[in-house]
């Protein structure tokens, strides 16, 4: 009975539940304002390193992983003929489609952490996250539309839709991309003008320069010529070029010729595609197609012009009014 009495009437812990430092301190000293304040000198500083060095961590994980999967982006597709001439710019692509997330990881883990943190100096939390949720529904009905431009913007780096240095269709504006940002998208036409695009607003992309291209050359020549010699000395031209050490790290593979691809009113449609590296295609197209006019030139092979039918009628109440003139005579001066 009277041990009973002893432990019922004995000092209790001035700790609360889970503050290990303070139980620790207890323990060891049996002082109650000692280990009131160990947990507060002790114990928070320490939670509050833990938990920076568990946010860096984190941080430090997932940025390597980033890298990663960036330097699996910077790997080509094209062979190894022409890869040089895309790398720096898919190398560029990469390290920006790394930085936008490596800046999403950080602006999520601080958040985090910075919370936990608040919490652990005796903040309360609550306010903060419902302020939180508020802000976020104020911004997602006032501000619809800049919010839906930086997630199409996110996601057009993840995905790698499009750089800076592709031409691209965009519908209304077509032309060369010279920036490009969360929220919007800025090319040049072949104008010169310059088109600003919202991000959120675009629908569909025709990127004409990513991986590689092809330029596709048709040629009309008369009905009256040999096809299978047409498609012969098309072929000897495209190897020529194909073999030729100034388009050699520019063409990806063999031209093919496909054969007839029109019978049009004036001539015969042949078509000639090149598969090239990006961006590269215009340059190839204009110069096959003079040699192939120089070639047919030499070989005699036509190239029509247009063929047109014109009927003329004269006038014959116009000649009926005029009056004849009566033709001169022998002799006459």
């Amino acid at each position: 009975m009277l041990e009973l009495l002893l432990s019922s009437n004995g000092p209790t812990s001035p700790c609360a539940d889970g503050e290990t430092v303070c139980d620790l301190t207890w323990d060891v000293t049996g002082r109650r304002q000692l280990a009131e304040w160990s947990d507060v000198l002790i114990g928070t500083p320490l939670a509050i390193i833990g938990l920076l060095l568990l946010g860096l961590v984190i941080r430090w994980l997932l940025q390597r992983l980033v890298d990663r999967i960036a330097r699996r982006a910077e790997r080509g597709v094209l062979p190894e003929r022409v890869e040089s001439a895309v790398t720096a710019r898919r190398k560029q692509r990469a390290a920006t489609m790394g930085g936008v997330l490596k800046s999403i990881i950080t602006f999520i883990v601080v958040a985090i952490i910075g919370t936990m943190v608040l919490s652990e100096v005796g903040v309360d939390i609550a306010p903060i996250i419902a302020s939180a949720g508020i802000i976020g529904i104020a911004l997602g009905f006032g501000a619809q539309s800049l919010v839906k431009d930086f997630l199409a913007g996110i996601f057009i780096f993840i995905e790698d839709q499009y750089g800076v240095g592709d031409v691209i269709d965009l519908g209304e504006a077509n032309g060369t991309v010279e920036v490009v940002t969360l929220r919007m998208t800025r090319l040049r036409d072949i104008n010169g003008t310059v088109w600003y695009v919202p991000n959120g607003e675009i629908l569909r992309v025709g990127n004409k320069s990513q991986n590689w291209s092809r330029a596709v050359v048709d040629v009309g020549v008369g009905y009256g010529e040999d096809l299978a010699r047409v498609q012969r000395v098309l072929r000897e031209v495209a190897h020529d070029l194909w073999e030729d050490d100034e388009f050699n790290h520019v063409i990806i593979e063999e031209p093919e010729v496909t054969g007839v691809e029109m019978l049009a009113a004036d001539s015969v449609t042949v078509r000639v595609m090149v598969k090239t590296a990006p961006l590269e295609q215009w340059a190839v197209a204009r110069a096959l197609r003079q040699r192939i006019k120089a070639r047919f030139d030499h070989e005699g092979i036509e190239i029509p012009f247009a063929q047109r039918v014109v009927w003329h009628r004269e006038d014959r109440r116009h000649q009926e009014d005029e009056p004849s003139v009566p033709a001169p005579t022998a002799g006459e001066g």
